[in-house]
């Protein structure tokens, strides 16, 4: 994408059925190290924050995309409910040769099982093909997280190649924006 495009873009909220996807705050670190701090929300990660400044440092740089206008993560909130269950929206990771635009999600293990963050993932992959014309997307998933790896399949994404990603083997989910236009009859 290019980056003059990245700046006419304000971060929006997006809404699903029951879920609310909006900007982070400042007075989110609290909510959000606890859920870093959580072994089975960070499962497949690099491990669990144990130092507040590290989820004041993921908040500042998410926030810090949002004021960019690059594309970035998303508080995901309950529409009943006014908690932070979880994020899901953009990453980048050029400093590990990887040049495509990830669509990353974590969940706070009580909302496992219901479709919440598949929900979240559609949004916004929706969001990246329509609103900022994407031409593909990638998830880099685990090959043991099968949850992520249904969610992933549930967003319209297939196993592209296995790499190994910050030591780990990883899966790369691919979908473009080509084919999901043609899901939608367009293009």
């Amino acid at each position: 994408m290019a980056p003059d495009l990245c700046s006419l873009l304000p971060m929006p909220t997006l809404e699903t059925e029951r879920l609310i996807l909006r900007s982070f705050r400042d007075e989110d670190v609290d909510r959000m190290a606890q859920l870093f701090a959580n072994p089975d929300f960070m499962r497949f990660s690099l491990g669990v924050f144990t130092e507040r400044k590290q989820t004041v440092a993921f908040i500042e740089k998410v926030t810090g995309w949002d004021r960019a206008g690059i594309p970035s993560q998303f508080a995901v909130v309950p529409r009943d409910d006014n908690a932070i269950i979880g994020y899901c929206g953009f990453f980048y990771h050029p400093e590990h040769g990887i040049q495509d635009i990830e669509i990353g999600y974590r969940l706070h293990p009580d909302y496992w099982n219901r479709g919440l963050i598949t929900e979240a993932a559609r949004a916004v992959r929706d969001h990246a093909f329509r609103d900022w014309e994407l031409s593909r997307v990638i998830s880099l998933i685990h090959p043991e997280n099968v949850p992520s790896r249904r969610v992933a399949e549930k967003n319209g994404m297939k196993v592209e190649r296995k790499i190994t990603f910050r030591g780990f083997p990883t899966l790369v989910f691919a979908a473009t924006r080509e084919q999901w236009l043609a899901t939608r009859g367009v293009g």
